[in-house]
């Protein structure tokens, strides 16, 4: 192994370390922010079906601040991936870092001050842009751990210098997953003060979405390992005569 590789190996650990303590303290900062909303507009305790709060001035002006934090929220995380990356692949990563990590560590420190959720099945709202996401905590936290783990493999493949090759088509195929799943989350958004409110969200809808998501990451993976076998056999070809 190369001194250029090892450097290149710690660089990206360092960036990875980094990019994760961000991200640990952004959850943190969102889940104060949960805490004192859930204060104001939920005294009495943040519990399914909803009381879907009467929209007063106060109460339109602090949802409308709420969706405009939402919205810098995901820019942070664009602005993070975009300098922790070096390229669309490392920012992509960066980005699945970033998101995964902060929203695991939101529920872990609603858990520490709230001690919410008591079962990893109760409900949450999840976001509120276009329209409210809602769900059992258990999803998002499994796509999380998903999107992390794909991020760790890029990453650690791109800097032992074995690139996963993701073409145009994979980045389609991943943007349906990706929709597929936000359609789970969609579905039962409108429908969070109803006594039936679990029957809205589609496990299999959900689990379609990520499946998917693998298999394509799987298969992104394959290529890249027989394109890389195959510049290997390539460059070996002259040698050997």
């Amino acid at each position: 192994m190369t001194d250029v590789s090892i450097d290149k190996r710690i660089t990206t650990l360092q960036r990875f370390c980094v990019a994760v303590i961000f991200s640990a303290a952004f959850g943190y900062i969102e889940a104060a922010v949960v805490v004192y909303l859930r204060e104001i507009f939920y005294p009495g305790g943040f519990t399914f079906p909803l009381n879907i709060f009467i929209i007063d001035p106060v109460s339109k002006r602090l949802f409308l601040t709420e969706v405009g934090r939402e919205a810098s929220t995901l820019v942070l995380i664009l602005t993070g991936a975009w300098l922790f990356g070096g390229n669309l692949r490392q920012r992509a990563a960066y980005f699945l870092t970033i998101f995964a990590v902060w929203d695991i560590v939101y529920y872990i420190w609603l858990k520490v001050i709230l001690d919410w959720p008591a079962s990893i099945m109760d409900w949450d709202i999840l976001f509120l842009i276009p329209v409210s996401w809602a769900g059992p905590v258990l999803a998002p936290v499994l796509a999380s751990a998903v999107m992390l783990s794909f991020a760790v493999i890029i990453l650690y493949r791109d800097c032992c210098g074995w690139p996963i090759k993701i073409c145009f088509f994979d980045w389609l195929a991943f943007s349906l997953a990706a929709l597929v799943i936000v359609v789970s989350f969609r579905i039962p958004g409108p429908h969070v003060a109803q006594e039936n409110y679990r029957a809205y969200f589609y496990w299999p809808l959900f689990a379609v979405g990520l499946v998917f998501a693998i298999l394509v990451f799987v298969k992104c993976m394959v290529k890249s390992k027989q394109i890389l076998s195959k510049q290997q056999s390539e460059e070996a070809g002259p040698e050997s005569d």
